[in-house]
Parts: structure tokens; C-alpha cells; sequence
């Protein structure tokens, strides 16, 4: 199972950084592979986003996804609907002083003959996207 994880310190009081990470919309300002990304129903907790990915060759993948669990100001937990590989996903937020330290998880399901062939793959993108939080601090305190 692919995995992987990274950790930032945002110089933001923890209010404002999961607010702005909450608000699927503002992807594409920090994750460079965010082609479009609209949220279509609910709200926190719930919440559907369409979102189409930058793939392979340029091509362009659903990667739509739910909010599945919010702990305002510590928490956001999210798994993924469409596209070939689903995974989860885990924002944790903790206050360090005035700052944040912000964590982003990332794991697949990928086994079998499957897991085999995209396995490395996934690994190496689900890498990019949880290093995209180096942009979002960069975003973040700019």
C-alpha cells in the first residue's frame, strides 16, 4: 500500500491555515496538478468536490473527493471517489506559538497484479502532492 506523508510550519495562526486548506477551491493555487476543481454539494464534513488532475502525458483524470471527517481547527480527513487509484487523505493541524504545524497523509489501496503495475508510480505521486505543502506555506505567507 502506497503511502507517504510531510510536514510543514506555516507562520499563520492555525484558524487561517484550515480554513484555507477546508476550502477545497484554493487547490489550485498550492497543488501544481490541480487542473480544475469546483465543490458541487455540502459543506465541512460531507463536502463533494469535482476535481480533475493532471495525469500521465498531460492527460487529464477525475479525482473527485469527500470531506469525510472534520475536527475544526485540528482535523481534515478525505478519501477519494473517481479516478484509478482512491486514496485517503489526512490533514492534521497543531498550533506552535503563533504558527501551525501542518501534517499531510496520503494513502492508497493498490494491491494485487494492480499494485504491481501502478505501485511505484502512486508512490511517487502521492510524494508531489503531500511536498505541495512546501507551496502552500510559500502561498500561505507570502
Amino acid at each position: 500500500m502506497p503511502e507517504a506523508e510531510h510536514a510543514v510550519t506555516i507562520e499563520l495562526p492555525v484558524e487561517a491555515v484550515y480554513a484555507y486548506v477546508l476550502d477545497g477551491e484554493n487547490c489550485p493555487t498550492w497543488r501544481p496538478g490541480v487542473v480544475e476543481i469546483k465543490r458541487v454539494s455540502g459543506d465541512g464534513a460531507g463536502a463533494i468536490y469535482r476535481q480533475v488532475v493532471k495525469g500521465p502525458g498531460g492527460r487529464r483524470i477525475d479525482a473527485d473527493y469527500t470531506i469525510t471527517h472534520v475536527e475544526p481547527n485540528r482535523l481534515i480527513e478525505f478519501q477519494t471517489l473517481a479516478g484509478p487509484v482512491r486514496p485517503r487523505g489526512r490533514y492534521t493541524f497543531e498550533p506552535v506559538g503563533d504558527a501551525t504545524r501542518l501534517t499531510f497523509r496520503l494513502d492508497a489501496n493498490v494491491g494485487g497484479f494492480r499494485g504491481l503495475l501502478l505501485g511505484p508510480a502512486v508512490g511517487r505521486t502521492m510524494q508531489a502532492e503531500v511536498h505541495a505543502l512546501d507551496r502552500l506555506k510559500e502561498v500561505l505567507e507570502s
